[in-house]
């Protein structure tokens, strides 16, 4: 409105704007910002809201902050090992030392045909019952199931992150 100062919106009142969203329908939605120094309990904030849930899908630009993400998650989930993306791989698995769970992380930057993802066996993975995250899902979302929890990392101007929760579109 004219004579309105322009204000900056932030966490889910930015995203509704990025996404088209109402404001309001965003408030149901995950969200928090961190620094680098606080991405643990980022990570801890996001397993303890989705408890249950196995699929995790992280949008992002490069550089965003994905993998660095999936390493925090899977320091509070107790897993010891040296976690890598799997950029070339496609994808890793990894162990907790408590229950032997395993989680696989995959990093989808490098398919360039949905077959390549049909060729890994993906239903195994998405549909089994183990927990999976996801870098670059959108090169793969026609096969995500539908209970995947969508996120999406994005740098701020001051270079804090934010992951907010993405609705089902």
């Amino acid at each position: 409105m004219p004579g309105m100062p322009e204000v900056e919106l932030s966490g889910n009142a930015a995203v509704a704007d990025e996404l088209n969203v109402d404001h309001t329908e965003m408030e149901k939605f995950f969200s928090t910002e961190f620094e680098l120094e606080g991405i643990d309990s980022a990570a801890g904030k996001l397993l303890s809201s989705f408890a249950g849930h196995r699929i995790f899908a992280f949008y992002g630009d490069l550089g965003s902050g994905k993998t660095t993400f999936i390493k925090a998650l899977c320091r509070r989930l107790g897993i010891a090992q040296t976690i890598t993306s799997p950029t070339f791989a496609l994808i890793n698995e990894y162990s907790d030392n408590s229950s032997g769970n395993s989680y696989f992380h995959f990093d989808f930057y490098r398919v360039e045909n949905i077959e390549e993802a049909l060729d890994l066996g993906y239903e195994d993975y998405f549909y089994g019952d183990n927990s999976c995250f996801i870098e670059w899902p959108e090169k793969v979302e026609d096969l995500l199931p539908p209970e995947t929890v969508r996120l999406r990392l994005d740098v701020l101007e001051d270079g804090r992150r934010r992951l907010s929760e993405m609705p089902q579109v």
